[in-house]
C-alpha cells in the first residue's frame, strides 16, 4: 500500500512540475495575446513603434538575433511581417498565417507540415 501511495505521489508531482513549468517554456507562439519570455512594457512600445513605421532596424536592435524568426526577416521582407504582426492584432489570423508562411516561418500550430506532420521533426529542423 505505501509503495502505491508513494509512486502515485511521485506520478502527481511530476505531472504538476510538467504543467507548471511547460507554460512558460511554450508561452509566446505568434498571439499577440500572450506576453513571451522578454516581454517588458518599454520593450513592447519599442517593438509596437518599429511594426507600425515598418522600421526594421529598430525591430532587429531589439531582437538581438533571437529566435528563428531573426535568421528569417530581413530588410526586405520585414514589411511583410509587420503586415502579418498588425492582421494578428486585429484578429485576422488567418491572413497573417498565410504571411508567416509565405516568409517561411513555421507556425508550430503541432499540425501539419510545418511541424514535419509530428514525425519527429520539431521546432529545430529544416523542412
Amino acid at each position: 500500500m505505501n509503495k502505491k501511495l508513494i509512486i502515485l505521489g511521485l506520478a502527481a508531482s511530476a505531472f504538476g512540475a510538467t504543467a507548471l513549468f511547460s507554460g512558460k517554456t511554450l508561452a509566446y507562439r505568434g498571439d499577440p495575446a500572450v506576453k513571451g519570455p522578454n516581454y517588458t512594457e518599454g520593450r513592447h512600445e519599442a517593438m509596437t513603434k518599429a511594426f507600425e513605421a515598418k522600421d526594421y532596424s529598430a525591430w532587429k536592435a531589439l531582437m538581438q538575433s533571437r529566435g528563428r524568426v531573426s535568421q528569417v526577416i530581413n530588410e526586405q521582407n520585414f514589411g511583410r511581417f509587420a503586415d502579418a504582426h498588425r492582421l494578428m492584432l486585429e484578429g485576422n489570423t488567418d491572413e497573417a498565417n498565410k504571411i508567416k508562411e509565405e516568409l517561411g516561418l513555421r507556425l508550430h500550430s503541432g499540425l501539419g507540415k510545418e511541424c514535419g506532420q509530428g514525425m519527429g521533426k520539431g521546432y529545430g529542423m529544416s523542412n
